[in-house]
Formats: structure tokens, sequence, C-alpha cells
């Protein structure tokens, strides 16, 4: 009896401290505040903001030796950790102190470079040293710091201690956060009378026929691997480490209207399933921690918006921009820019956190970029400092000029990760990142060159300053007005001060994810973020972020929340085509379809919107919908993650000690009964 008591006490207990509960940094002994001990280096890049042109070449060649020192270090950190750990002392002396002569050699080279052009620079001995930055907690549920020099096993789709995705240094579980738990975002700042109120779109597609690899020609020309991660390209074909300002204006493009030979490019997203791409045993690869499945885009949209205070200025050719901070985990997040959310909720932004997105919503990615500059430069030292962003009300800073502001809008099919099982029932999902910044969503960052022939940006300029909505064929929608009503205001970049496009006219709703329908960017949609129009690829509502309605498979219950917190020969690693994720069946790649961009009419007719119900009904105006996202929803309304758990069969499944207990107890009272009738 005893013992068949203390199974029910004990598994109901349990029971009821699983899931998401108070908050804690644990359910059931996985933990979800936990990571892993990497290497923090001063970014010596970031502090060089003039260097000479005559040392542009040795400086970037020095630096990109010095994140493949750090690198290496941290290879070394993680295989000590694998081979059962060492103490602190002795990772001092085994890789500490060797990467600070290393860095401190190739410092002194890039300093001596510097100084046979111009002026030697000071202070750059400083930043020999890197520190030894502990875990975030243990991998035993106890909220310990970790030891210096865990690491983790990779291989399979198993996932490391505190839930470490299968490179063994990154995702964890407290990466990713509820997106229905996200608090809208601040209010969009006014248009001026002499705005920007344009925009002008171009497709370039979703980089179906996986165009990849781990060089960065703007941070580190000349130089394999120089990112350590691989990039998604779309537009420019020819952009690799050695491309040169030739080789990008002659190349072949994906962009619809073959004036626009830009290259976009970004880290990839992997799901960390197991998967054995081209590139598991390449450098930027496996052999640096970024494994598992790249995901090809559902959708990327490309959107060249105006500014609210005043005209824009065509972009000079071969302008470098790059928005975000790849080492963001460790730098901190002052130059975090890009921004994470979900289908229909786009009006909540995350910049620390991955999404974890309700059933029947994708995730979204958003980079909105530098949309100020200086007039004079195409690049800077830091790739940095000759270009801004607008401040809150719209205005560039001083010496700086309004150009079009890029916004790119990725959507991804993607399930959300099982987190309370670390991803091993559903995978997790992260970007690629250097090595040693554990794949966080603050690294995240995206990268620009442009290579618009002239023609074509003059007619993008004059389609933003005019107020049309423009598509890749250069054609325009039409007038947006200056100042009417039925135009939005322009979305401002989460925490950036930049602004986003200007929205077409308020009963202009976007379709669920078909190319028939109007899509972000082409003038008759909201931007993402924007509240006035539903979002491409949500099968929910037509209104994204309107809390009063549920998702498709919403059972209307609240969603719980996370708790938070020396160049070698090139040789090529593409990888094969990226695959979509939700639907695939086996190993078979499935490009996904580009969604074109439109030139549409700002006074279009609106679409019909899809209740919660199934039945249509006419979209609601843009005020009414902004107005309805604006007070919290109730609990009931909100949508559940596809994570969450609590079924009734699964419920089930996990009581069965107590249900043994049951009858163990049941037994015990049966035959002390029996006895007691025996005895007398």
């Amino acid at each position: 009896m005893l013992g068949g008591g203390g199974l029910v006490a004990a598994n109901v207990y349990a029971s009821a401290s699983e899931g998401w509960g108070d908050g804690s940094t644990t359910t059931s002994g996985q933990v979800l505040s936990s990571g892993m001990a990497t290497i923090d280096c001063p970014d010596v890049g970031s502090r060089l903001t003039d260097v000479p042109d005559g040392a542009r070449e040795d400086v970037d060649r020095q630096l990109a030796a010095l994140d493949q020192q750090t690198a290496a270090a941290y290879g070394q950190l993680r295989a000590a950790g694998q081979a059962g750990g060492q103490e602190a002392d002795s990772v001092d002396d085994s890789i500490m102190n060797p990467l600070k002569e290393k860095r401190a050699e190739t410092i002194g080279r890039m300093a001596d470079a510097i100084d046979r052009a111009g002026d030697r620079p000071e202070g750059l001995d400083d930043l020999a040293g890197c520190t030894l930055r502990p875990g975030e907690g243990g991998g035993n549920g106890d909220g310990a710091t970790a030891d210096p020099s865990a690491g983790s096993q990779q291989g399979g789709a198993s996932q490391a201690p505190g839930g470490a995705g299968q490179g063994g240094n990154g995702p964890v579980v407290s990466d990713y956060v509820d997106i229905t738990s996200v608090q809208p975002d601040a209010q969009n700042p006014p248009q001026q009378s002499g705005a920007s109120r344009g925009s002008f779109a171009s497709d370039c597609g979703v980089n179906a026929n996986g165009l990849f690899n781990s060089d960065n020609v703007i941070v580190a020309p000349g130089v394999t691997n120089g990112a350590h991660h691989f990039h998604d390209y779309i537009g420019n074909q020819s952009n690799t480490a050695f491309a040169s300002d030739e080789d990008l204006a002659n190349a072949k493009t994906s962009c619809v209207d073959q004036g626009d030979k830009s290259t976009y490019y970004w880290p990839v997203v992997r799901l960390q399933n197991g998967t054995q791409e081209r590139d598991a045993g390449s450098p930027g690869g496996g052999t640096e921690g970024n494994a598992g499945q790249i995901v090809t885009p559902k959708q990327v949209t490309l959107s060249f918006v105006g500014n609210p205070r005043e005209k824009v200025t065509a972009m000079p050719r071969l302008l470098r921009i790059i928005t975000g901070d790849a080492k963001a985990f460790v730098n901190g997040p002052g130059n975090a820019n890009a921004s994470w959310s979900c289908t229909g909720f786009e009006n909540r932004q995350l910049k620390d956190k991955y999404p974890l997105c309700p059933q029947g919503s994708d995730v979204v990615r958003t980079f909105r970029f530098q949309s100020c500059w200086d007039g004079r430069n195409i690049d800077s030292a830091n790739h940095r400092t000759h270009v801004a962003f607008a401040g809150a009300d719209g205005a560039c800073p001083a010496g700086f000029r309004a150009i079009p502001q890029l916004v790119q809008r990725i959507v991804y099919d993607i399930d959300a990760p099982s987190v309370q099982d670390g991803g091993r029932t559903v995978p997790l999902f992260a970007v690629d990142s250097f090595p040693e910044q554990l794949h966080k969503p603050v690294t995240d960052h995206g990268d620009f060159i442009n290579v618009f022939d002239e023609d074509l940006m003059g007619k993008m300029v004059d389609c933003i300053n005019s107020g049309r909505t423009c598509g890749p064929d250069g054609g325009d929608g039409g007038d947006n007005g200056d100042g009417g009503d039925s135009t939005a205001s322009p979305t401002a970049g989460p925490g950036d001060g930049a602004t986003a496009a200007p929205t077409a006219s308020s009963g202009a709703t976007a379709g669920p994810g078909d190319d028939a329908t109007a899509e972000p960017g082409d003038g008759n949609t909201a931007e993402p973020g924007d509240d006035s129009t539903a979002e491409p690829g949500d099968d929910s509502t037509a209104e994204p972020g309107d809390d009063n309605t549920t998702a498709p498979g919403d059972d209307a219950t609240a969603a719980p929340t996370a708790s938070a917190d020396d160049q070698a020969p090139r040789t090529e690693a593409s990888t094969s085509p990226g695959r979509t994720t939700k639907h695939d069946k086996g190993d078979k790649a499935t490009p996904a379809k580009s969604a074109e961009p439109r030139s549409t009419s700002a006074d279009s007719a609106p679409a019909p919107t899809a209740s919660a119900s199934g039945s249509s009904a006419p979209a609601s105006s843009a005020s009414d919908q902004a107005t309805a996202a604006a007070y919290p929803p109730p609990a009931g309304a909100q949508t559940e993650p596809q994570a969450s758990r609590g079924s009734l069969a699964e419920t089930g499944a996990q009581l069965w000690p107590a249900a043994i207990g049951v009858l163990l107890a049941l037994s015990g009272l049966f035959m002390l009964v029996r006895a007691k009738r025996l005895r007398y």
C-alpha cells in the first residue's frame, strides 16, 4: 500500500510540475536556460573606423586571420569538453594563452600595414587577449555555472545537455519564445509633408537553385571561408570571396528585372535533425558546428521604401551595406538589427529569441537596412560608418542623406520545435553562425551590394518619391497619395529607428500565401510589422497581429511561454538545393516557389477575408485592425504553439506509473482485509 501510494503521489506531482508552469528555468529536468562555454574576443574590425585605402587589402586579410584563430581555439575548447573537460588553468595554458599570442602577432601585422600607408593606430595591442565565457547554466537542471571547458557530443539528431543543437554549440531551448507572449511593437512615426511614400519591389527568387558558400566578399574579400558559416544568395549569381566589382557587374542574376544584379545574402537556416548536407565535413559547415538540413525559404520579399520626412536620393552603384552583427552574442546587441516573428503576428518582433509559431503560422525573418548614406563612400573600414539608420522621427544624421531603405522579409515553412525535449521530437531550427557565437538569434545579419543599373535605380527613386508602388518590371501601380488617409504610416524598424515601407490602401489584404493575391512590398499590402493587412503564408485570418481571432488548429487555449534567456586552395563546398520542411517526404529536394511582387494599384478592391470559422467577410479597415491589435488579447483567444503539450492521450500515457500505483495500493488493501478475516 505504501509503495503504491508513493508511486501515485510521486507521479501526480511530477506531472503537475511538467511543462512551462511558473516560468522557472527547468521543466522536469530539462534545462531551459543553459549554454556552452565560449570564447569572447574583442572585435578588432569594429574599432577600425579609418583605414587608408592602400592598407585595406592587408587589413581585411588579417581580420579574417583573427576570425580563423578564434574559430580554431573554440574548436579546441569543444574538443576538450568532449574528452571529459579540463581544469581552468589547463585551458589557459593550452588554448587561451596561445590564442592571445597568435592574435598579438596578427594585430601587429595589421598595425604595420596601416602605418605604411598612413598613421599607426593606437590601442590595437590591447585587443589581443580573449576571455573564456562560462555557459549560462549547467546541464543537470540545478542552474549551476557550466564547466568552462564543457562541451557536448555531435552526431545524429541527438541533443547535447541543456538542449544544445546537434553541432554541440547551440542553439539551446532558452533561445526560443512563444510569439503570442510577446507584446506588440510601438506605433510608427508619423509622416511629414515632404515624405517619400512610395515603394519599389524586386523579385529575385528564394535560392531554390541552392547557391551557397561560406565566403563574405564584403568583410573578407579574397579569403575562402571568411564567414565561417553558410549564406543563402539571391540576385547576383557570381558572389564569392574572389568576385571583383567587374565580376558582379557582368554576372547573371536571379532577379525578374535583369537590371537588378544586386547581391542579397544572409546566413542559412538549418533544422537540427541529423541531416548530413554536403558541407557536413567542410569549413563553414559541419566542421564548425553548422550542422543539419538547410531550409529553402518559402518566400522572399525585397522592398525598397522611402523616408517619412524627406525625398530619397539614388544609392551609389556598388554601395555595400551590412545590417545586424554576426558577433552580437559576444559584442553585445548594439548593432543587432535582424528580427524574428510569425505570419499573423508581425506586429510582434524579436531580436534575441527565435519564435515558436502557432499551427498554421510560418516563421518570418526581417532585415531593415540602414537608410542614410554619407554621400561619399560606398564602404568603410568597419563596413558601418558610411551608412546610418534614421532616427526615431525619420531624420538622417547630420551630413547624411536619405536613400531607399531595403526591407527583406524571408518566410520559412518550419514547424515549431518541441522545446520540452530539446528538439528530439520536432527539431530545433537556427541560423548559421561563427562557431563561438553559439547560433544565437541575436547574431543574425544581412548583406547587400547595390548592382542596380543606373536607369533602374532612377526609376526606383522616382517611384518612391512620387508616392507610387512599383513592381519588378519597373511598372507602377499608381499614386499612393500625399497625406491621404488611406495610406498607413511607414513601419519603424524594431529598436533601430529605421522606417519600413509605406502601406497601400486599407482595404487591400494579402491572401494566404498564394501567388494570386497581393504580396508584401508590392504596395498593396502592409510591410512586416504593420497591423493593417494580412501576411502571406498565414493560414489563419487576414488580420496579422489581431489577437481577437484564432489560427487554424487553435483550441483557444492560451499558449505556454518559454522562460528566457591562412588561406587554403579554394574548394567548392556548396550543398544540394535546400528543402522546405513541413511537408517534406523523404530526402527529395522541394524548391520553394518565389512569390512575385507585382505592380498594383493602391486603390484596388479589398480582398475577402477568411474568418476563424472559415467563412469569408469583407476586410476591415486599417484603423479598425490597428485598434484591435493595440489591446491585449483575452486569454482564450490566444493560439497554441505546435510544440505545446497536454493532450488527453499524452497525459494518460505519462500517468501510467500512477495507474500501477493504484493497482498496488488496492492489492495491498485487499490483502489487509483478508488477513484480518483469517485472524478472526
